[in-house]
This record gives C-alpha cells, structure tokens and sequence, in this order.
C-alpha cells in the first residue's frame, strides 16, 4: 500500500479495478480544508485519460508492471508474435495494444510492459523513432520547393506517411512512431 505522497508519473496503480499509470499529478493545498491530489489517469487497457481527485494522504494500491525488451518475429492471424531479448521465450500480443503497428519489420526491438502478478501484457511501445525504407512514391517535381509542400509515400512495412517533395524511392528516412510522421531523411554512410 501506498499513499498520495508517493504519487510520481508514470507510476501503475490500481484504480476501480483496472489499472492506471498517472499522466500527470498536482498537490492543491487550498487554503481552506483538507488538501488534495488532482491527477490524470491513463487506462493501460483502452489507452483513455480520465481526471481524478485524490485526497492527500488516501492509501493506493500500487501494480507491479516490468517494462521487457522483446524482439518482432512476425504477425499471424491471432496477432503479433514476441521474442524475449534475453530469455527467448515467445509471447503472442494483439494488436490493439501496440503503439504503431504500422510501423512494426521483423526483427525490430520493442518493449512491452507487463503486469508482474499476472503476467499479462499491457502496453508495446517501439522506439520513438524508426528507420523506413521508401518503397514507392511519386517523383517530386522541380521548382515546388518554395512552401512546405508534402506528397504520399510508402514504406517498407506498407503504411502510408507523408513526405516532403525532395524525397526519392530507395531512401531511407525516419518516422515518429508517436504521432506517424515524417522526421528526417537518413544520411547514407
């Protein structure tokens, strides 16, 4: 048990019997009654925010959850298999808890968050950045540079992302697998 001192982002609690990982958190001392915690939850399941008030001091009970690196084998009909980095046990995910499934080529490093007690996984989440090869786009046009101009490409993996006109088939480039777009081109060594 522990209490809304301990409270710090990021931490998985249990909450109305499903578990939350604080998103954001704020003492209030008001100047009269008792002070609070007003705070932000994230649901580790659906993925959806909902506020919370906590009375300061209130007991809490924490969830152990491990953050595991995992390596992508390949996808199946029932999902997506795993790989344990170090202890190369296999682990079959659906893909409503992957971050970007999109953006997922085999033999990516990964890491998923596991509730310890019950061995389920909560969370995938990829690297915030990713390395694409471009397999298909339009070639860009000369002279259509002056605004921020953007055009339709695919990547290796078959999603669609949006890129800047100066962008060729066969480059690679970097995405942000937090909201899907383009980064950066990658400089060829």
């Amino acid at each position: 048990m522990a209490t809304t001192q301990d409270f710090k982002n990021g931490l998985c609690l249990e909450f109305n019997g499903e578990l939350y990982s604080i998103f954001e958190f704020q003492h209030v001392k008001p100047g009269k009654g008792p002070a609070f915690v007003r705070t932000k939850l994230k649901n580790l399941k659906t993925g959806k925010v909902i506020p919370n008030t906590f009375t300061a001091g209130v007991k809490i009970d924490i969830a152990r959850v491990e953050r595991r690196p995992y390596q992508f084998l390949y996808k199946e009909e029932g999902g997506y298999n795993f790989m344990h980095s170090e202890t190369f046990e296999q682990l079959l995910i659906n893909e409503s808890i992957i971050n970007a499934p999109q953006f997922l080529k085999e033999g990516q490093n990964v890491e998923i968050t596991v509730h310890a007690d019950t061995e389920t996984p909560l969370q995938c989440e990829l690297p915030p950045f990713v390395e694409m090869l471009i397999t298909y786009t339009e070639p860009g046009e000369k002279g259509n540079t002056a605004t921020n101009a953007m055009k339709e490409a695919t990547v290796e993996t078959g999603a669609l992302i949006r890129v800047p006109l100066f962008i060729n088939e066969g480059e690679r480039i970097k995405v942000d697998t937090r909201t899907g777009v383009y980064s950066e081109r990658v400089k060829s060594a």
